[in-house]
């Protein structure tokens, strides 16, 4: 195996490489105004819902040499062994002990926890979550395994950019998934039902009547006595080749303006 030590990589391209790509609006957004068109995402087979977390995308990097590195969605925050870093959202902070448990047991895999941090100060959604400022909650939602690293990181931004946003990166299929989050004692994003593809609802009302439906308040409430909103819904295929996610407030901002 060629040898990883992080403080020779270029860590750009590391950050470019482990980076969650956006993931699509279920029904197609409206570029002139952000509202919702009548086009939906096209699925196959059976498609899992799980709850969206209205938080910060973090993640957990757990490198071939033995460290760990966690990020926000857009940059990395931090390198196991530094004595100082990015205090941005408390992802840091929160993630650190997680962090340091997962890499005692790593197995030398490149290996990428994707988690939402959520509660605390982080958002405006926080007060759906917890009443305590001090209160954080993190659920996994996807984890990938690089295992052709090697020849990633000598890639130019430009082909790691469009690998990415085009489904390259290989995130683990839902049993996969299920295993690793039981191995890393993580919690997942709720899975709220499954449904063959084609019976998954095709218009804007009826998907907005299968949010209300389902997620009359969050599933993830860390205070007992708070019935907060949810965000919305992910949609996603059991291979994790197709993924889209319906949030209330698009369904809800594009039937009020239609009326």
């Amino acid at each position: 195996m060629t040898e990883f030590a992080v403080r020779a990589a270029d860590l750009r391209v590391l950050n470019s490489l482990t980076k969650y790509p956006s993931i699509p609006t279920y029904h197609e957004l409206d570029p002139r105004n952000g509202g919702l068109l009548p086009t939906v995402t096209s699925f196959s087979g059976s498609v899992i819902a799980t709850e969206k977390v209205d938080g910060t995308n973090s993640r957990l990097v757990l490198l071939p040499d033995g460290t760990y590195l966690i990020g926000s969605r857009e940059e990395l925050l931090y390198a196991q062994g530094d004595l100082i870093g990015n205090p941005a959202l408390g992802i840091v902070e929160q993630l650190k002990p997680v962090a340091s448990r997962l890499i005692d047991q790593h197995d030398g895999t490149l290996r990428v926890y994707y988690l939402e941090l959520y509660g605390g100060k982080v958002g405006g959604a926080a007060k759906q979550y917890t009443r305590d400022a001090s209160t954080f909650g993190w659920r996994l939602f996807d984890v990938l395994e690089l295992a052709d690293w090697p020849t990633a990181l000598t890639w130019p931004p430009s082909r790691i950019a469009t690998w990415r946003e085009s489904g390259g990166q290989p995130f683990a299929d839902e049993s996969t998934l299920l295993k690793l989050a039981d191995a890393a004692e993580l919690e997942l994003t709720p899975r709220l039902f499954t449904l063959p593809a084609a019976d998954l609802p095709t218009t804007i009302e009826a998907t907005l009547d299968l949010l209300r439906a389902t997620l009359p308040t969050t599933r993830v409430s860390l205070d007992p006595a708070l019935e907060g909103t949810s965000e919305g819904m992910v949609f996603r295929t059991e291979t994790r080749t197709t993924i889209a996610k319906a949030r209330f407030q698009d369904y809800e901002r594009t039937l009020k303006r239609r009326r």
